[in-house]
């Protein structure tokens, strides 16, 4: 099982009251430290302005901040986790992400959600659409997306949905990796978000599920998969550890890790707060994650 480290950009209130300049120095620091450490990738939110409440303090905007890590680090994958979509044309986004994967030398995923943060939405002009609504807008953009990031040079993408549409759009410079960069859907939805995990995706992100939780949820989402004709082998499924509720360093650690990598998750992201102001927190992760893998079967 991989782990990867979901580096500070200031949205759970780490960067509260730093200078800008400093907290982006440490959030390069710290993408730099988890690759030096071997964990597999390095991830970021993507949100506007802080949770719970908004607040005047630095978050970093995760596109450009993405970019900007892909030219500064060498080896660990890069993607989001996962991007709202309406906060982006999809098509728009294909291009950013097949840019930055020549970028990175082909190291980015695609994580992609319906979105949730109604603040934000409404703070920036989106509106707030009901879920139902979101919801297809998300199944639109895979569409549009898995058109967009196709290979072959001559490919031009066409779709026309409710939602989103695109009509002969060229996508050049196309993705570095084949057949595509790899898409993550993120959400804990049975009914629509795993139905399009199931179709469009190589990866279904659930968000804080508990090893517990997880156990229940994946024979449902594995179902997901049959309906369609899928081998639910084809789809992997990775947790994002929330930091609200993450497990104490050491043993407790070691145990949730270890569960996970028995129920077969492919891979655990988490965010550590307490990284944006010392190294010990990653390195501790680290010895843990190493510990995890030695007890498991």
């Amino acid at each position: 099982m991989k782990i990867g480290v979901i580096v500070p950009q200031g949205w759970t209130g780490e960067y509260d009251g730093w200078d800008a300049a400093a907290a982006w120095a440490r959030t390069v620091a710290v993408a730099r430290q988890a690759e030096t450490l071997g964990f597999e990738s390095v991830w970021l939110f993507d949100h506007f302005t802080t949770v719970p409440r908004p607040t005047d303090e630095p978050t970093f905007e995760s596109f450009t901040a993405l970019a900007a890590l892909a030219a500064l680090t060498e080896r660990v994958r890069l993607g989001h986790i996962v991007i709202c979509n309406g906060f982006r044309n999809p098509a728009l986004t294909a291009k950013m992400i097949s840019t930055m994967d020549v970028i990175s030398g082909g190291r980015m995923e695609l994580g992609i959600g319906a979105g949730w943060k109604r603040d934000e939405w409404l703070a920036y002009g989106y509106g707030f659409p009901e879920t139902k609504v979101r919801l297809a807008a998300l199944a639109d953009a895979l569409e549009v997306l898995t058109r967009m990031l196709a290979p072959g040079r001559e490919a031009r993408a066409t779709f026309e949905g409710e939602h989103a549409a695109v009509r002969g759009a060229i996508n050049q410079p196309k993705p570095l990796q084949r057949p595509r960069v790899p898409i993550m859907v993120g959400g804990n939805g049975p009914n629509v978000t795993w139905r399009l995990a199931a179709k469009h995706a190589d990866e279904l992100n659930v968000d804080g599920l508990s090893p517990d939780q997880l156990a229940e949820a994946l024979p449902v989402i594995r179902a997901r998969c049959e309906e369609i004709g899928r081998d639910p082998a084809t789809l992997a499924v990775s947790v994002h550890m929330w930091w609200g509720d993450a497990p104490a360093p050491g043993q407790e650690r070691i145990d949730r890790l270890g569960r996970y990598a028995e129920l077969g998750v492919s891979r655990v992201m988490t965010l550590l707060q307490a990284s944006a102001a010392s190294d010990e927190p990653l390195e501790s992760l680290a010895e843990d994650a190493r510990a995890a893998a030695r007890s498991t079967p």
